[in-house]
């Protein structure tokens, strides 16, 4: 419940502390007062926008703060205890403006994004404003009044999951279709791009391998003589080599040991070096006997060494990155044959998921049509005593399952007849501005029942309803303030007498400028004020006493 509303510099306000109390306020004052200034002050905490122009003339800032009493808001205190920002049963909603149009939002104390404000003060206040009966011919605004009453809302969330699942899998069709044609190009070159190397069959290394092998080969006369030469020094000379030569020199190292010890050393070496050269001439030799001189051998390294460099050109990569971008190439042409089956998949994926948007979207027809049928009575009942007793008010759900929609797949309309024998036709074609009001009034005093906002401000919302149809209004707002809190900004004195308590707005002219204030009234008040609304200007006996009447 709206415990307290203060406002500072905001329009013609100087400042205003208002206190609210439960039951139904009756908001009236003069034409052009600023009976509405409270409401749109109201509405700056709600989240609602807002810019410098509001600032009231000669002030740097504009701040509005509302406070509630939670006791009875269940949702409101989880949200703030979910968004740690609960304060004990009570919310606190300020909201500040600058001169240079920056605004800041509190919630408790803490500093919010708008956003915040806005989903807070959605479980906080329902605000219907006087133009919500024009709105009211809109399909979808009416197929939003029938989801209020009705108050489906884990039916409307699983329609809406539902139907963006479609979406995000018909747009990921539409970009695979899109893409279908270069892939198509795409899979036609790396087919041919994979057939040329497959045909080829570089393996991983086998370049720096035949690289080599053919330098070897290249070199091969190099080879045979400068072994053959190197065998000739190491053992093969019968004249002079190195063995022969190391072989005496261990001989006589071996005496040298004899008579002298120290020289044990020089003469392991020496022993050591003999063994190394007949070695080294062994391998030589091994190597020698070994190394063919294949000119067939040679052609086939020199052919597919060039035909390697002749691939990587064309592809564009190293001889020696080839083998591993064949099987890049491999794994990409893979991947191109399964888009054909992934495209297939998600077709396959967008026809279940439109199969469960459609049964949801069923369940959900299926409730509006039930609460249809249910507010049909009630409406029709209401107006009947907005004084159309011969009226009639339908809803017609039609479902439409060609129609994919985050609300559902089905088209509201709302049908009227005010008079008897004619058909009941569309809303817009039948209401006159007067039977549109009372229409929409009742429909708005019905869904309020049933929607959990502990707040409800009717702006000016009894326009175009006078005379004993106004007394009805009056007695189902007051109605409606027995169960939750009501404020409502009147013009009829016949809805106002029917306020639990009674502010009052007044404009004045102070030092060249111009306020506006709003006062609580007492029963003496109340009949002065009533009376003016009954008589304008001039107050008689008779309007004194007819507003006495109201009031009782």
């Amino acid at each position: 419940m709206l415990c307290q509303l203060s406002i500072n510099n905001f329009a013609i306000v100087r400042f205003l502390e208002l206190d609210f109390r439960p039951g139904m306020t009756s908001i009236t004052g003069e034409t052009g007062a600023g009976k509405s200034i409270a409401i749109d002050a109201l509405g700056l905490c709600l989240g609602n926008r807002a810019d410098a122009s509001s600032i009231r003339p000669g002030a740097n800032k504009t701040e509005v703060s509302a406070r509630f009493s939670l006791t009875d808001i269940p949702l409101a205190k989880r949200w703030l205890e979910d968004n740690d920002l609960d304060l004990d049963d009570e919310c606190i909603l300020r909201r500040t403006i600058s001169h240079d149009g920056r605004s800041r939002a509190y919630i408790n104390g803490n500093p919010v994004p708008l956003v915040q404000l806005k989903l807070l003060g959605q479980l906080l206040v329902g605000i219907h404003g006087q133009h919500a009966h024009h709105a009211m011919l809109k399909s979808e605004h009416q197929l939003s009044l029938l989801d209020s009453y009705a108050n489906h809302r884990l039916l409307l969330e699983s329609v809406s999951a539902s139907y963006q699942r479609c979406k995000h899998i018909e747009a990921e069709l539409q970009q695979l279709i899109t893409s279908q044609q270069e892939r198509i190009a795409r899979k036609q070159l790396v087919q041919y791009q994979v057939e040329e190397l497959d045909e080829f069959g570089l393996k991983i290394n086998e370049f720096e391998e035949i690289e080599q092998e053919h330098k070897r080969l290249a070199n091969s006369t190099e080879l045979v003589d400068n072994c053959q030469a190197s065998l000739l020094l190491l053992t093969d000379d019968e004249d002079s080599n190195i063995a022969s030569w190391l072989n005496k020199a261990v001989s006589l190292a071996d005496n040298l040991q004899s008579v002298d010890p120290a020289l044990s050393n020089v003469c392991t070496m020496l022993n050591d070096a003999l063994i190394q050269v007949q070695e080294s001439s062994s391998e030589l030799q091994h190597y020698l006997s070994n190394l063919e001189l294949d000119p067939a051998h040679f052609s086939y390294l020199e052919e597919r060494l060039s035909k390697a460099m002749q691939l990587a050109r064309k592809h564009h990569v190293s001889p020696n990155k080839l083998a591993e971008h064949h099987q890049a190439l491999t794994a990409e042409l893979a991947s191109l044959d399964g888009d054909e089956s992934k495209l297939e998949d998600i077709q396959q994926q967008l026809e279940a998921s439109k199969i469960a948007y459609l049964a949801n979207a069923q369940k959900l027809s299926q409730s509006r049509s039930r609460y249809a049928k249910e507010l049909d009575k009630q409406v029709t009942q209401s107006i009947h005593e907005l004084n159309m007793p011969k009226g009639k008010f339908t809803i017609e759900v039609n479902f439409n399952p060609d129609l994919l929609s985050p609300n559902g797949s089905d088209h509201i309309e709302f049908l009227v007849t005010t008079n008897p024998g004619q058909p009941l036709q569309p809303l817009a074609k039948v209401a006159s501005g007067g039977e549109l009001s009372r229409i929409g009034l009742g429909i708005q005093v019905i869904t309020a029942k049933k929607v959990a906002t502990p707040t409800l401000i009717f702006d000016e919302v009894d326009v175009g309803i006078s005379g004993p149809t106004a007394a009805v209004v009056g007695r189902m707002l007051r109605s409606l303030g027995e169960s939750t809190q009501v404020l409502c900004v009147t013009h009829l004195p016949q809805v106002a007498g029917n306020g639990h308590q009674h502010l009052f707005v007044n404009k004045f002219n102070k030092a060249g400028s111009t306020e506006t204030t709003m006062t609580a009234l007492d029963r003496e008040q109340r009949i002065q004020e009533l009376a003016r609304l009954l008589g304008g200007d001039t107050i008689t006996n008779n309007t004194l006493a007819n507003a006495r009447e109201l009031l009782q």
